[in-house]
Order: C-alpha cells, then sequence, then structure tokens
C-alpha cells in the first residue's frame, strides 16, 4: 500500500445520539429506565471475538480504502490533510497513555456521543486507552488484521462498576447487531477494542437525527393547531437508540400502561427500530 494520504473523507453529520440524553437530577432515574428497557443481547452476538472477527474488520477496512499508517509521520500527514482529527477530551471521556490521539471523524463522533451518555447513565468518564496507532508502534501479539493502523479503532477500559459494565456492553452490543461496529472484550488488560464501521455508523447517526427531526416537526405542528382541529387519533413513532417506555409516554401525553396495551407488550423491554403506535390521551 502507498503511504499517501487515501481513503474515504466522509464527514459524519452531527446531532441526535446514539441513545437517550440523559443528565442532571434525573441521571441516576434515567440508568435504572435505561437498564430495565435496552434489549437483551442478540442471539449470536457475543464480546469474545477471534480470528474470523479481526478478518471481518479488516475486510472493512480494505473496503473503505483506508491506507494502515506506517509511522507517527505517516499519521501526522493524514492529520494535517483532515483524515484523522483529534480527540482531546472532554467532561465526558478521558484519555489515557494514547500515544496518537487522533482517529476518523465517524470514531470521534462515535465516542463523544457514546460518552455522554455513558457519564449520564454512569456518572463517570469514559476512558479511552487506544486510537490509531501506527504499524511500527503495534505491540509484538498485535493481530496482522489490525484496525488500529487504519484509524478506525478504539480502546475502552473496562469499569469496575459491574452495573456499567453491563450498561456498556449492552449499548456496544446493540451498536454491533445495528452493522455500524464490532465489539470485543479484552483480557489482558481489560478493555474493549472497538471497530468502527464509519461509513455504516455515520449513515445510522444521519437516520437517527432525521427521525427526530420528523418527530420534532410533528409536536410542533400539533402544539400549533386550532383546538377545534381534528389530530389523528394513533401516531406511528419509531423507536430510536436508548429510548424508554416512559419517556416516549412522558413525549406524547399518554401512559406507559397505555403503550404497552396498545402494542401487545408484556414487559418495558423496546428496541431500535421498533414501530410503535401511540395514542395521546388528548387525541379525538
Amino acid at each position: 500500500m502507498g503511504v499517501q494520504p487515501t481513503g474515504s473523507n466522509t464527514t459524519p453529520k452531527a446531532g441526535g445520539g446514539t441513545g437517550w440524553q440523559g443528565g442532571g437530577p434525573g441521571a441516576g432515574i434515567a440508568f435504572v429506565l435505561v437498564a430495565m428497557c435496552w434489549p437483551a443481547h442478540t442471539d449470536g452476538q457475543s464480546l469474545s471475538g477471534g480470528r474470523r472477527v479481526m478478518q471481518e474488520q479488516f475486510a472493512k477496512g480494505e473496503e473503505y480504502d483506508y491506507t494502515p499508517l506506517l509511522d507517527a509521520a505517516h499519521v501526522k500527514r493524514f492529520v494535517e490533510h483532515g483524515l484523522l482529527v483529534p480527540l482531546p477530551g472532554n467532561a465526558d471521556y478521558r484519555l489515557h497513555e494514547v500515544s496518537h490521539p487522533y482517529a476518523r471523524p465517524q470514531v470521534k463522533l462515535l465516542v463523544e456521543r457514546l460518552a455522554r451518555q455513558y457519564r449520564n447513565a454512569c456518572g463517570e468518564q469514559l476512558v479511552v486507552t487506544s486510537l490509531t496507532r501506527p504499524l511500527n508502534e503495534q505491540p509484538p501479539n498485535s493481530s496482522r488484521y489490525s484496525v488500529h493502523p487504519r484509524g478506525m479503532a478504539i480502546d475502552l477500559r473496562r469499569s469496575n462498576s459491574r452495573a456499567c459494565r453491563s450498561w456498556l456492553e449492552d449499548v456496544l452490543l446493540h451498536l454491533e447487531a445495528s452493522g455500524t461496529l464490532d465489539v470485543t472484550r479484552e483480557r489482558r488488560p481489560p478493555h474493549y477494542h472497538i471497530a468502527v464501521y464509519t461509513h455504516e455508523y455515520a449513515a445510522y447517526v444521519d437516520r437517527l437525527t432525521d427521525n427526530r427531526s420528523r418527530t420534532e416537526n410533528t409536536r410542533v405542528a400539533n402544539a400549533l393547531a386550532p383546538a377545534n382541529s381534528s389530530r389523528p387519533d394513533v401516531i406511528r413513532y419509531t423507536v430510536r437508540s436508548g429510548d424508554s417506555l416512559w419517556e416516549i409516554a412522558r413525549t406524547y401525553g399518554t401512559t406507559v400502561d397505555r403503550l404497552k396495551s396498545a402494542n401487545n407488550l408484556r414487559g418495558s423491554r423496546i428496541y431500535a427500530g421498533q414501530l410503535l403506535q401511540v395514542t395521546p390521551l388528548t387525541s379525538r
């Protein structure tokens, strides 16, 4: 492979989130809601990784035409050309002993959105332990299929909190099921290795953003409608990543029990992409 800056330079759109947007005094309550409502692990999914998984990640990097970076100078050239962007850390996440704090723009988008939710849910920062790592800095035991040299991988430290580990694993497995990344739980040292499927993740975020925009437009239109105008009795709502029945009910002026009854739900678990029928209490 050549050493000139090549590969995709897709710029993801901002907005939306990988899950619910919590914070403030209700963060503890929101964490409970996420734990109750997040879907169970999809059949066939695991955090075990393996050679086949690494090969799939490598194939994605080839598909994107992402050049494996050779050394620190190569990383610097990619940063200068805007193909890699800095991840400086913020109130939601921090970097720990990261030699090259740069990654593909879509990786940064994932980190910032995931870290915001993680801190809201768990009350602690997400800790990033590795990002782009050029070939000449790969550890001796690294796989030749590693995508760290392509700027599309991230390592996250495992929390000491069992509840926070469970939350993060559920979210990452949900994203894996959506085809936007692949996650492996590594043990030495304990961390999560995540290969971000950058094109798919950017498209995923776009869909979330568009869905939210349509929902907000509907809410505004209903709020501005004359009091004697007829409103639809049933709203068809597509569940977003991190939604809960409680939040949906509050948004549309109904109750969790009515949502469960209208959609034949025996429990409170819902999943992204699920279509719900919502009947506001104020509908005519």
